[in-house]
């Protein structure tokens, strides 16, 4: 016997569309996500220092601001490298005692990686942990729209996966 609610269909009835509670989209809608959208919530402030600049200048801006890494610029805002804590404390182990007064143009990394807003955050999740490196900086046309970390990688993530499984309580409990 069929439930009390269950109507059978009639002749003048249309085809329901199909219902699917999980598409290969709603699956993966996280891997459409991007930088650019990471940007959004973060922000495009980006602390840059010069050639020139000292890495006492650089320890201090590192403090203050509580950042990992600057980016290095020149002049006219272009890039010409990054500067991590990383580097410094490599260096601080070479030369004891002589690093701080030595300038950010020979320690700084030259090759960047660099990533664009609309890259997905799984391909510069990937990037940065197979080159083993947390600070990544956006370019976009020939400028520089802001740094991540992977850090902000994995916190975006992390919080996309808490609405999505907020969002499967909901549907379960209706």
């Amino acid at each position: 016997m069929a439930p009390s609610s269950y109507q059978p269909p009639t002749r003048g009835d249309k085809p329901a569309a199909p219902t699917r509670s999980q598409s290969v989209e709603s699956n993966l809608s996280h891997s459409n996500t991007t930088v650019a959208k990471l940007l959004e919530g973060k922000g495009d402030a980006v602390f840059a220092v010069r050639p020139n600049d000292t890495i006492h200048s650089v320890v201090n801006l590192l403090r203050d601001k509580r950042i990992g890494a600057v980016v290095v610029t020149d002049q006219n805002g272009a890039l010409q490298g990054i500067l991590s804590e990383r580097d410094i404390v490599r260096r601080m182990a070479d030369t004891p005692g002589q690093t701080l007064p030595q300038s950010v143009e020979e320690l700084m990394t030259r090759e960047v990686q660099t990533c664009a807003p609309e890259d997905s955050l799984n391909a510069v999740l990937k990037t940065m942990t197979e080159g083993r490196f947390r600070h990544m900086p956006v370019m976009s046309d020939g400028h520089l729209k802001g740094v991540i970390t992977i850090g902000d990688v994995v916190q975006f993530r992390l919080k996309e996966l808490e609405y999505e499984a907020l969002r499967m309580k909901q549907m379960i409990v209706g």
